[in-house]
């Protein structure tokens, strides 16, 4: 991973705003488990190209596809991997989560919001429930494939400093699909990691970095309102083997992780906090680490970096805007945000980031395309501010 040697360097989370029709051709071909026909693929191909233009426009440094070839962060594993068929369960995530229950009234209303709103196409909103019903193996090479010859064609001769491509951390593959077919969950956690790995391995010989999505890391506590935070942290700390064992072999160097509280706007008063987990998050084999830091529940944890030692050879890459505030920063606050982790952490060793995910066609409750695009430019525009009072003193 580059560093901020002589400006602060800018990226995102990595899911970016995609247009309705292709994210309903995404979730109907996810739902039916096909192959990508040869006008979705060359539809996705299109939007890449776009993305990653509008990126460099907007003067971000680190760049990725936007995850335009994906109708989710999550869903688009079941396509890649062997094991699994549909099942009629779908699960609320949220539905026991210790917020909902602070705020059920909040909830119900928002969630009936969402689901008002229309997508403008015939296609259903929801996303088909998969289980785990034999054994594991990976079979998204010409996924994986598609995505890294996308994002290659689509940077071409572009001025980007480097390129990223997220996958989903094998525990959240997990969360999502059920098991039913493994004796143990040990067992079934081992055999999607090793799956995983395969597209982890085919990112990083692609010479692009590899981000590990991980919001379950940071989230698994608020959804579970009977376990303690130590029993949390014994959680967070077996996924971080888990982790690591998927990343085998993988230089350090060429692996990002990012972990998040979800792409969830609605109150939030029990989330993790950084305090409870930050040591073993810095566990995972990983040069950079990226985490919510903008929005209002989380802005004062930058603190936490003056007590926590960053280890050698790491690189922080928090939120410095938001993706569950409609309010655009001002390049100022931005910059302000920047130079708190620079000063504790040093300048080299900050990337300027947004919080998670502005994929707002996927979840259908997130920031509009319009402000997500404008916080980007913020972001741009508050790093510039940063990098000339941290170089020009």
């Amino acid at each position: 991973m580059r560093t901020s040697h002589d400006r602060i360097l800018t990226t995102h989370v990595g899911s970016l705003p995609r247009a309705t029709e292709l994210f309903v051709r995404l979730r109907a071909n996810e739902n039916a488990g096909d192959a990508i026909s040869k006008e979705l693929a060359q539809m996705v191909r299109l939007s890449v190209e776009q993305v990653v233009q509008k990126q460099v426009d907007l003067g971000i440094d680190i760049v990725n596809d936007g995850e335009h070839s994906k109708s989710s962060f999550s869903s688009y594993t079941a396509r890649r991997l062997n094991g699994f068929e549909p099942v009629e369960t779908v699960v609320d995530r949220n539905a026991a989560s210790r917020d909902r229950r602070a705020f059920p009234g909040a909830y119900e209303d928002h969630a009936a919001m969402c689901a008002a709103r229309p997508l403008r196409l015939a296609t259903p909103r929801a996303r088909q429930s998969w289980a785990c019903t034999g054994p594991v193996s990976y079979r998204g090479h010409e996924n994986v494939a598609a995505d890294i010859e996308n994002l290659k064609r689509a940077v071409g001769m572009q001025r980007v400093t480097e390129c990223f491509i997220t996958a989903l951390s094998p525990n959240n593959v997990a969360l999502y699909y059920p098991n039913r077919y493994y004796r143990t969950d040990q067992e079934y956690y081992t055999a999607l990691a090793d799956a995983m790995r395969e597209e982890f391995l085919a990112i990083v010989d692609a010479g692009f970095i590899l981000q590990i999505d991980d919001p379950r890391l940071a989230t698994h506590y608020d959804r579970h309102p009977d376990v303690s935070i130590e029993e949390c942290r014994a959680f967070i700390a077996e996924q971080v083997e888990l982790i690591n064992y998927a990343l085998r072999g993988i230089p350090p160097e060429k692996v990002r992780f990012h972990t998040c509280y979800s792409t969830n706007i609605a109150p939030r008063v029990h989330d993790l906090e950084l305090r409870h987990y930050v040591d073993l998050m810095l566990k995972i084999n990983a040069a950079g680490y990226s985490f919510e830091a903008a929005n209002p529940r989380h802005e004062h944890e930058w603190a936490i970096w003056r007590e926590c030692r960053l280890p050698d050879g790491k690189l922080l890459i928090p939120g410095v805007v938001s993706h569950c505030v409609s309010l655009i920063e001002h390049p100022e606050l931005v910059a302000q945000r920047i130079c708190r982790f620079a000063e504790v952490v040093g300048r080299e060793r900050v990337i300027a980031s947004n919080d998670c995910g502005f994929a707002t066609s996927s979840a259908g409750d997130e920031v509009h395309p319009e402000v997500a695009w404008a916080k980007l430019r913020s972001l741009s525009e508050g790093a510039q501010i940063a990098s000339r009072r941290l170089w020009d003193k």
